[in-house]
């Protein structure tokens, strides 16, 4: 991490500089990412940017919920809202390119008084499993997949959510995948996608057109955990700027149309040994390694114990519905998509897993975090995985509980998994999420209101 020094202007990366040249630099936004991913914090003049090395906030953003509620995970001294001390990251320094004025994104990393990292911070979650596979000798490696509707706008919670109206004039068609003419029907939104992603400095791999009507899925270069899980963190927000320009908005719940696919955040991970600079899921002869086998043992002992943190919220279980683009098995195999965990077509030296169960809707930085975690323990743990499934695995038995409630019971158990993240990260997120869940209980839906008001 870099904080910023007296030239701190010139010492920016090169696409913030870019992003300026010419410019004065009026506003820097500081933020950091709470458990669901919102980015909290202040925006300040650049002037007074340059005389702060840090800022404070509340460790209570951590204890939010999604609706704006309180988890009662304060700890035995009660919600007293202590003052956290926020260190500007400055390689992720960020044009804001959808603002009025010249402004900057900056992300903070949190720290107590002490110096020490919040363990509920999410980007501390993250780099804390790096560095145990760093202690290790091994370097991670991810790539994610974003997938996310472009939706027409809707300002009635009770309204289904319908597709964007296309350039033709007509809303968006489902079921036309890898469709050019579906991508074109967005091509002013995905235009400025483009533009705001170059100001931003992020290299996108490509745009497609998913199954769903109005879905979009952005691949993103392989790298570090963090660096990229930043950058989803940055894409999220970015996508919505571009989508609101345009009279519609960008959702990336993991099912916004109950008739449509969901949206999955896909994690492609593989693993370099640091001595060697080799892939270790690659032998010298280019052949799966015990480590490679002992990976994918590791994501199917443990991933049920994660589901609450790749799944974290009730909708997130409506993606997984048989036969509709989403798994619902930790069955692994070679080249085939109704597997949860898919090993891709690729010479040895790029060999990898994709995780296919994680949701758009998680945290970048928990949902990269808990996918790493059980990977590192199966390579700790040394178990191999199942046989390879060969044909369609949606036949197969659900793996993984299907509701928020009993995948928050798992994750409670998974003292192993604590230790990876952080048992006071743990701590903290079932609290919270078992706060939403029992909001969530004490709603009652138009389901109900329809069939058992009067038939009941």
């Amino acid at each position: 991490m870099k904080t910023h020094p007296k030239n701190w202007l010139t010492s920016l990366p090169q696409p913030a500089q870019d992003y300026l040249e010419g410019h004065r630099l009026d506003e820097v936004e500081c933020i950091i990412a709470d458990l669901p991913g919102i980015a909290r914090g202040k925006a300040v003049p650049a002037s007074k940017f340059a005389r702060q090395d840090y800022f404070h906030l509340p460790d209570s953003i951590f204890f939010q919920t999604i609706t704006g509620g309180w988890g009662e995970a304060a700890g035995d001294e009660g919600f007293i809202e202590r003052d956290m001390v926020l260190k500007p990251d400055m390689d992720t320094a960020s044009a804001a390119p959808w603002t009025a004025d010249w402004t900057l994104q900056v992300i903070h990393d949190a720290y107590d008084r002490n110096g020490e990292p919040v363990q509920s911070a999410p980007r501390n979650v993250l780099k804390r499993v790096v560095e145990l596979y760093r202690t290790k000798g091994w370097e991670p490696v991810v790539a994610p997949e974003m997938e996310f509707y472009l939706v027409a706008r809707n300002l009635d919670p009770a309204k289904k959510i319908e597709p964007m109206m296309g350039r033709s004039g007509r809303p968006a068609a489902a079921r036309q995948a890898y469709s050019m003419t579906a991508v074109d029907e967005f091509g002013p939104v995905i235009d400025d996608i483009y533009d705001f992603a170059e100001a931003q400095g992020f290299e996108i791999d490509g745009i497609t057109q998913e199954g769903g009507a109005g879905q979009l899925e952005i691949n993103l270069r392989h790298g570090d955990p963090v660096k990229l899980a930043d950058e989803v963190f940055y894409f999220k927000r970015l996508i919505r700027e571009a989508a609101l320009r345009h009279d519609c908005y960008a959702t990336f719940m993991a099912k916004p149309i109950a008739e449509e696919p969901g949206s999955a955040m896909h994690i492609h991970h593989s693993v370099i040994d640091i001595e060697s600079g080799q892939n270790l899921f690659s032998g010298p002869q280019g052949g799966e390694t015990d480590a490679f086998f002992h990976f994918i043992g590791g994501l199917q002992n443990h991933f049920p114990s994660a589901i609450a943190v790749i799944a974290p919220y009730v909708n997130s279980f409506r993606r997984y519905v048989r036969d509709h683009s989403a798994p619902v098995n930790l069955e692994w195999a070679r080249d085939n998509r109704t597997a949860g965990l898919r090993v891709p077509l690729s010479p040895p030296a790029a060999r990898r897993v994709e995780n296919r169960l994680a949701g758009m809707d998680c945290n970048p930085y928990l949902g990269i975090a808990a996918s790493l975690a059980c990977g590192y323990l199966g390579l700790i743990e040394q178990e191999r995985p199942d046989k390879q499934r060969k044909g369609e695995a949606y036949a197969g038995e659900d793996a993984f509980p299907r509701e928020l409630g009993a995948s928050l019971d798992l994750f409670d158990e998974a003292t192993d998994l604590h230790e990876v993240l952080g048992r006071e990260f743990a701590r903290v997120y079932s609290i919270v999420k078992r706060s939403e869940y029992e909001e969530f209980l004490h709603v009652i839906s138009p389901w109900e209101r329809e069939h058992l008001l009067l038939n009941v």
